[in-house]
């Protein structure tokens, strides 16, 4: 662990599919953080075990999230990459906050309530106390930067409170986690464009890492264009949400010729669709000949995930040996 550089945590469940919404509204930024942070990235397979997993497939479930990461630019030199289970600690952690915890604050968290809604079959305590094992995974390495997106301050917000209290209590130990809002773009559905993308809103709403050139193109072809009141640049929630994807995916003479094309009303969104299209695969092209390189090597990916639960279990040893002597157990 380098001594200068301050320690960064941040965590994706393995729910397969990371899709380009997820790519570029933060993990293409984890990329870059690694340069700049002590970067511990874990696959968060404690947490997806809230929601309905079938066991058969769900090792491979972490081993594809691996892959999809490692093939996006996660340099296990750089950054140390692990599944959340493979390290003890984090449920050890948790347990002592969740006993500093009304139950009352955990009620107010509105994420809770939106999982609890669509998960009405299985509302389950994991779902309650996500956010407390949420705090367990930054606070076990005493991380103090979290790379998040807006719907996540609440939880980082509870997090600095539980570290409160464990310090009010306990003494002083963990420093404030600031929460680092991420400058990724914020993608929309392709077919609800007023809602984030998103694997639970249908197929056709979101392009994965995965997915195959015509695959591709046909999602894009249906993606919506005149759905939705205008917004600021006059444009549908639809259309807005394609100019924003050609943006990121073309360049501005590209974007310019459409825009003037939008603005003097000879815009033909087929032609348009078929740009952004081969855009975005051109992009994915060499993540996905990544992906299948490492597909070949399930063992390769497996042992870095190791060796990376390894360098994080020295720190997790560590801190929670100071902890488990602040609040009195036995050695």
């Amino acid at each position: 662990m380098t001594e200068d550089k301050k320690i960064l945590f941040s965590g994706i469940q393995p729910t397969g599919n990371i899709h380009i919404g997820n790519y570029l509204g933060a993990l293409k930024n984890w990329v870059d953080l690694q340069d700049k942070y002590t970067a511990i990235y874990s696959i968060v397979d404690w947490h997806a075990l809230s929601i309905d997993q079938d066991p058969k497939e769900y090792k491979n479930r972490i081993l594809e999230t691996a892959i999809d990461l490692l093939a996006i630019g996660i340099d296990p030199k750089k950054s140390i990459l692990f599944a959340q289970s493979q390290v003890t600690g984090h449920t050890e952690l948790a347990w002592i906050f969740n006993t500093l915890m009304p139950i009352s604050e955990l009620e107010r968290m509105t994420q809770y309530k939106d999982k609890a809604k669509q998960n009405k079959h299985n509302i389950n305590a994991g779902l309650f106390n996500y956010p407390v094992l949420q705090a367990a995974d930054i606070l076990l390495y005493k991380a103090e930067i979290v790379p998040i997106g807006e719907d996540q301050v609440q939880h980082i917000e509870l997090a600095n409170t539980i570290l409160r209290k464990f310090n009010n209590k306990y003494g002083q130990y963990f420093n404030p986690i600031k929460p680092m809002l991420t400058k990724g773009a914020r993608i929309m559905s392709l077919t609800k464009p007023d809602k984030k993308m998103s694997k639970s809103l249908g197929d056709n709403n979101y392009i994965s890492l995965r997915d195959n050139p015509d695959t591709i193109k046909s999602k894009v072809a249906k993606a919506v264009t005149d759905t939705g009141p205008a917004v600021a640049d006059k444009k549908s929630l639809g259309v807005h949400n394609l100019f924003e994807l050609l943006h990121l995916f073309t360049n501005n003479e590209v974007v310019k010729k459409y825009e003037k094309q939008h603005n003097d009303g000879s815009i033909k969104y087929s032609e348009m669709k078929e740009e952004l299209a081969g855009a975005i695969i051109k992009t994915l092209e060499p993540i996905q000949k990544r992906i299948k390189e490492l597909e070949k090597k399930p063992k390769k990916v497996e042992a870095i995930l190791k060796k990376g639960a390894n360098r994080a279990q020295v720190i997790a040893n560590a801190n929670m040996e100071d902890i488990r002597d602040r609040i009195g157990l036995l050695k």
